[in-house]
């Protein structure tokens, strides 16, 4: 019988705490309007209740933060523009990432948004702080009593040098704590509101802080309907946890060679936080574009450079092909028959590959690579695996072979796989460093 290895801490408390201040509620009016005007009139409703939010990018921004923000205001509704404040429209993000910015932040200057979101990392983080233009954004935010908002070391480096913290209880990176002791009352929630200004603490706190944003926005009813299909996990710092069947150690030389295919479709938070993870564990990373180009635009609109192009990539040996999921970027990677028969040569090895979401069911499955393996994928796809036994676990390890189950377990699914290869004290280590464990 295969042996089942679940590991379990008790929850940590709740991850957000809320001060409330009073906001100012508008009259609601309504008004007969003849048949022939409803369609226009439904249409105008539409379009303007879609939030503008700004997410500002630069070199050295954190890459996860960022993202995740982007890619749930925008499972809401919200219309995002991610904004550079460098020369050019492509930022070097953290950990290798290149995105591409939809303008320039002077291209974003006259215009008015709901909401301004700044994600953290150095430098970053620093370069934020040092633009005028974004500066003077932010401040007329603050000055009108719309929403703003910052992550990680962006709260202390960025609003709290500007002086948007005052009197507010504000969280950041528990490195930066001391900064933001000076400029605003430093509380260690994992993401804080207050009013309409929303801090949240890191990498690991990042979907939390954008679905509080979210809620911010349109209300908690939204909130939830975007977050359930995130798979969110409820106990937020908490250990992650995994199931693992018929255990074998992972091998590999000097350094994990790790091969992450994107395509058009794919679903960045799982493309973002699977690179970002592994690399912040020493790992090497190879991103490969299965179309014909490098950049590619994912299903939630982020542009994403990859390193090479998928040719280029397949010709090397990988210690471990691991795919994300997005259903658009699942069925480009069923279609490449490269791609494929890279992962039928990884598993006649013996070799670890996994996938996560939509990928399992739509990549793995209908070409034979969970043939006698346990595993997962996105709840609305586990019907299509052929043993779904094991499919409520987060992370499944079945041997060689992990699986997981959506954006939301993205960052566990990240952990395990740092687990299997260097050990639970490097991936508990990194989890902490993250703050996606209590430290």
């Amino acid at each position: 019988m295969a042996a089942l290895r679940l590991r379990h801490l008790t929850p940590f408390a709740p991850f957000i705490s809320i001060t409330k201040r009073p906001l100012h509620s508008s009259h609601l009016h309504t008004h007969s309007i003849s048949r022939s005007k409803i369609k226009r009139f439904s249409f105008t409703v539409m379009a303007s209740s879609a939030k503008k939010v700004l997410v500002p990018v630069a070199n050295g921004t954190e890459p996860l933060e960022a993202v995740i923000t982007i890619d749930v205001l925008r499972r809401a509704g919200a219309d995002v523009t991610v904004a550079s404040v460098e020369k050019q429209l492509c930022v070097d993000a953290c950990h290798g990432v290149k995105i591409v910015g939809d303008a320039l932040i002077s291209d974003c200057a006259d215009t008015a948004y709901d909401l301004i979101s700044l994600p953290g990392g150095m430098p970053g983080a620093a370069t934020l702080r040092d633009c005028k233009t974004l500066e003077s954004m932010v401040k007329k935010q603050a000055a009108d009593g719309r929403p703003y908002a910052a992550i990680c070391a962006a709260p202390a480096v960025a609003l709290g040098s500007w002086g948007l913290l005052k009197g507010l209880k504000a969280t950041c990176y528990p490195s930066f704590m001391e900064q933001l002791s000076s400029s605003a009352t430093a509380v260690e929630s994992r993401v804080q509101k207050d009013g309409k200004v929303v801090t949240s603490r890191g990498p690991g706190t990042a979907m939390e802080y954008s679905v509080t944003l979210v809620e911010l926005l349109y209300g908690k009813e939204k909130a939830d309907e975007v977050s359930g299909p995130l798979v969110m996990r409820s106990n937020h710092g908490d250990e992650y946890t995994f199931a693992e069947l018929k255990p074998i150690k992972w091998t590999f030389g000097d350094s994990p060679q790790i091969l992450v295919p994107i395509a058009n479709g794919t679903e960045e938070m799982e493309a973002v936080i699977m690179i970002d993870v592994l690399r912040r564990a020493k790992a090497e990373v190879v991103v490969a574009s299965v179309e014909d180009k490098l950049e590619i635009l994912a299903s939630r609109k982020v542009k994403l450079v990859a390193d090479v192009l998928l040719d280029e990539a397949l010709k090397r040996s990988y210690d471990l092909i691991v795919l994300p999921g997005g259903l658009g970027g699942a069925q480009a990677f069923a279609k490449s028959e490269k791609l494929v028969f890279s992962l039928k040569k990884q598993r006649e090895a013996n070799k670890p590959y996994g996938a996560i979401c939509a990928s399992p069911a739509l990549v793995f499955e209908p070409h034979g690579l969970l043939k006698g393996k346990k595993a997962t994928a996105f709840p609305a796809m586990c019907n299509k695996l052929s043993d779904p036994s094991e499919a409520e676990n987060r992370v499944v390890v079945d041997g060689n072979l992990i699986t997981s189950r959506g954006p939301g377990t993205a960052m566990e699914f990240s952990l395990v796989i740092t687990e299997k290869l260097f050990g639970q004290k490097k991936a508990l280590d990194l989890a902490k460093t993250m703050l996606f464990v209590q430290q």
